[in-house]
């Protein structure tokens, strides 16, 4: 099956898109038969994310503080013209974590509730120049019912309430819009063997034809990599147009060069 298939048909993209913008007008049939499949797909027993292993959602979700642009950080609001799905490699994040079963990194990083492979960072609106839309509205704490529906794909309760206060509102009046179509597009990716990839140090163009194999539909200009000042993989970055169809991605999303090593972080116990 292609991403594009999955997700990005016309039809299912634009259902994405109502979602996002809170479904603010009425789909038209073939619109709300895609919605509606999407619905049955997203169902609650179907929550566990692809690089989720075994992942089980807090009963309690933490209560998140209120996120706020930092000193100097401006409201930006220019029109969107596409949008990245920013994906992060956890055990790299793990591999950083002062304490891994202290309150900020336990659910994601101590093992108790499963170990994550790929998560979502989060679905970004962007626009023509470096310069993206950001804080565009006051946002209020996520309610606990979201923060618990995305743990599984998002396993931070702080992070999903940065995400919608920071990108979210910039894209949708409702928290749960905005997550849904995150969800949806995250779901359509599909992964390649890490365990592989991390074998060997490799090349961010490695790590782009990786991904562009078992994604047909997709190829290596579409994807971005970043890594950290050691080299070390931190995200895949897929970059996608204003009707969130895959594209190929402008110069300053694009990341890492091809050449440059890459050195990616294997699965504890795997």
């Amino acid at each position: 099956m292609r991403w594009s298939d999955t997700i990005v048909a016309p039809a299912q993209a634009g259902a994405a898109i109502d979602i996002a913008r809170g479904l603010q007008r009425p789909p038209p049939a073939r619109g709300r038969r895609a919605l509606l499949a999407l619905t049955l797909l997203l169902s609650p027993t179907a929550a566990v994310q692809a690089q989720s292993l075994a992942c089980v959602a807090p009963d309690r979700t933490p209560v998140p503080r209120l996120e706020r642009p930092a000193r100097g950080e401006p409201v930006r609001k220019p029109p969107t013209t596409g949008y990245l799905l920013s994906m992060s490699w956890s055990p790299q994040h793990c591999a950083g974590a002062r304490n891994p079963k202290d309150a900020r990194d336990r659910f994601q990083c101590s093992g108790e509730s499963g170990r994550f492979g790929w998560v979502l960072h989060g679905l970004w609106p962007e626009t023509d120049k470096p310069a993206y839309p950001q804080w565009c509205r006051p946002a209020k704490i996520v309610p606990a019912p979201v923060l618990r529906r995305h743990m599984c794909m998002t396993p931070s309760a702080q992070l999903l309430q940065h995400e919608w206060a920071k990108h979210g509102t910039c894209m949708s009046s409702n928290p749960a819009a905005y997550f849904r179509a995150a969800e949806i597009l995250f779901r359509a990716v599909r992964f390649p063997d890490m365990k592989a990839l991390s074998g060997h140090v490799r090349t961010a163009g490695d790590v782009r034809r990786a991904f562009a194999k078992v994604n047909r539909g997709i190829d290596e200009r579409m994807i971005a990599v970043a890594t950290d000042r050691g080299d070390w993989l931190t995200e895949v970055r897929l970059c996608l147009g204003p009707r969130m169809r895959p594209q190929a991605c402008k110069p300053f999303q694009r990341g890492i060069a091809d050449a440059r090593a890459v050195r990616v972080r294997p699965m504890p116990g795997g």
